[in-house]
């Protein structure tokens, strides 16, 4: 059975030159954690999401996925600085030591914010009420409630602005 482990974000923000966009999740999973960079599960669809989005590639090593974002404006980081969590579960979050997200958008000229799922918007309210952040349906493969096609959309529609469909 897993256990609880207090934990600290380890790796930090990626931002990019000019980053125009800042997509917040909760905290890195297990996977993520291990290759110490985001969205490091192969079952993850972030960054097929995002590669559909922008209608590019979808990035493979450590160095295109920098590579990618710094080619989008696109700054990466999570809501949570440090807590007590079982393994990669988002529900098993407790005694959360929040980021600081305002200083993040100042120093970098942040035009717009995202929350990767419904924890990492509740997470973001509870603990930055001042700020705006754009919902985005979570790309973990633990939301399967939501189909690959409608997650696009969604993220399209918000991130762009319009909805390309898939030929």
């Amino acid at each position: 059975m897993a256990k609880y482990q207090q934990l600290e974000h380890v790796f930090g923000p990626f931002i990019p030159p000019r980053p125009k966009l800042l997509v917040l999740g909760t905290f890195p999973s297990v996977k993520s954690r291990q290759q110490q960079f985001y969205y490091g599960h192969p079952r993850n669809q972030f960054w097929r999401l995002l590669a559909d989005v922008f209608l590019d590639q979808v990035p493979e090593s450590l160095e295109q996925k920098k590579a990618f974002l710094s080619r989008h404006g696109v700054a990466l980081y999570d809501v949570i600085e440090s807590c007590e969590i079982m393994g990669s579960s988002d529900s098993s979050i407790r005694n959360i030591v929040p980021t600081d997200i305002r200083k993040i958008v100042a120093e970098h000229s942040i035009e717009q914010i995202f929350v990767n799922g419904r924890k990492a918007e509740q997470v973001f309210y509870q603990y930055q009420p001042d700020l705006e952040a754009i919902y985005l349906p979570s790309s973990s493969p633990a939301n399967a409630a939501i189909s690959y096609d409608q997650k696009l959309a969604d993220w399209q529609k918000k991130i762009t602005g319009q909805t390309r469909f898939a030929e």
